[in-house]
């Protein structure tokens, strides 16, 4: 059959653009490690952004600017690393308490399973079957047998055996420490990326203009203009994204302290920013937040009004947050359908595991922003916003 040109050329572009897809999936998927690094890098370029421009207002050159602001970050991670460090070691004292405690759950629930057992074997089994395991008859015993057992006489000797020789044979590693070389393995390659962060941090920083304007001298005319309005917007979008996060993760970090401080929770001050910022993860937050303040309870005491009482603060602070606080403090900024996020969590998990449920909203954001700047992509926009 003959196909008008328009036809085929749609037909073509249509083919062409599946085969893109396909192959960017796949190149985001095995290249997913260099992929997250300069995607961290660039999200965290863009929150420094702001600070490099307020020293710049104050005359100082962007590459010196930039250098303050890493160095900034950089002892800002290095005193909450100390923090968690000087915590961590403080909870290794209590390391026996803890074990303690959880023998103790797991004895008791042991004994309450097995005390179900045998109440449902009691109801369900009828008396009589029960009774005849029991009420078996034992046979009496045959002297005749004990006295021949007396008679017989014992066994002769067995002759003396050479003594063994101990022979050394070379055995090939074990299962386990392949598979611990291949997991060290893998976590040496995460960490060799993630010490290009800093770098790629500093360079994108000290570097943004002159990118930028090699960027845009590629194009002329009104793409110009729209690579220019698409490039602010992605900065806007994913800036607001993430320091909207942050500053809600901060006001729940403060509330959890005050509810775990009134109950004298042991190691609050490190409790508290983890149930406050594990909140925030997409659809998992509620149990991830649960679990730093109820393992930090075990020792307490074994009164269950306590782990209620966690249970139900973090339980009610994270439905507050989800419905009410993120709206005003992310939500009005990225303006994505619920729809759309639940598809951007299950595409990027799907390609990048954990990381990627953190990074699918911002990346998404990111690509609606694109779509909102670039006319021919508005009708995509659209159907991506809320």
């Amino acid at each position: 059959m003959y196909a008008p040109p328009a036809q085929a050329q749609r037909s073509l572009q249509l083919g062409v653009g599946i085969l893109s897809a396909a192959a960017a999936v796949a190149l985001l998927y095995y290249g997913r490690v260099f992929f997250i690094t300069v995607t961290i890098a660039a999200i965290i370029a863009f929150l420094l952004e702001p600070m490099v421009g307020v020293f710049m207002k104050l005359r100082f050159p962007r590459g010196l600017a930039s250098f303050l602001v890493c160095s900034m970050a950089l002892m800002f991670l290095y005193f909450a690393a100390l923090g968690l460090y000087t915590e961590g070691v403080a909870m290794l004292d209590d390391v026996p308490a803890y074990g303690a405690r959880i023998n103790e759950l797991v004895d008791t629930a042991a004994g309450r399973i097995e005390t179900f057992q045998q109440g449902v074997y009691r109801t369900l089994i009828p008396r009589r079957f029960q009774d005849g395991a029991t009420n078996l008859p034992v046979p009496a015993p045959d002297p005749a047998a004990a006295s021949r057992n007396k008679k017989k006489k014992p066994d002769t000797a067995a002759p003396d055996t050479p003594p063994i020789q101990e022979v050394r044979v070379h055995t090939d590693p074990t299962p386990l420490v392949n598979y611990l070389y291949d997991y060290l393995r893998s976590f040496y390659g995460v960490l060799l990326m993630a010490s290009f962060v800093p770098f790629l941090v500093y360079f994108i920083l000290s570097w943004r203009d002159h990118l930028r304007s090699r960027l845009l001298s590629m194009f002329e005319g009104e793409s110009r203009y729209t690579l220019a309005k698409a490039l602010d917007g992605v900065a806007d979008m994913v800036r607001a994204y993430v320091i909207g996060n942050f500053l809600l993760g901060l006001l729940l970090t403060a509330i959890s302290a005050l509810l775990f401080a009134s109950v004298r929770l042991p190691y609050w001050l490190v409790v508290a920013p983890m149930s406050g910022f594990l909140s925030l993860v997409p659809y998992i937050g509620l149990p991830l937040a649960l679990a730093p303040p109820l393992i930090a309870a075990l020792p307490m005491t074994a009164v269950p009004a306590v782990y209620l009482f966690l249970s139900a603060g973090v339980a009610l602070l994270h439905l507050l947050g989800l419905n009410l606080l993120y709206p005003k403090f992310v939500g009005s900024r990225v303006h994505l359908n619920p729809l759309v996020v639940t598809i951007a969590l299950m595409f990027w998990g799907m390609i990048w595991g954990g990381i990627g449920l953190l990074l699918a909203i911002p990346l998404t954001a990111a690509l609606k922003a694109v779509c909102d700047n670039v006319s021919s992509l508005q009708a995509y926009g659209r159907l991506l916003g809320d």
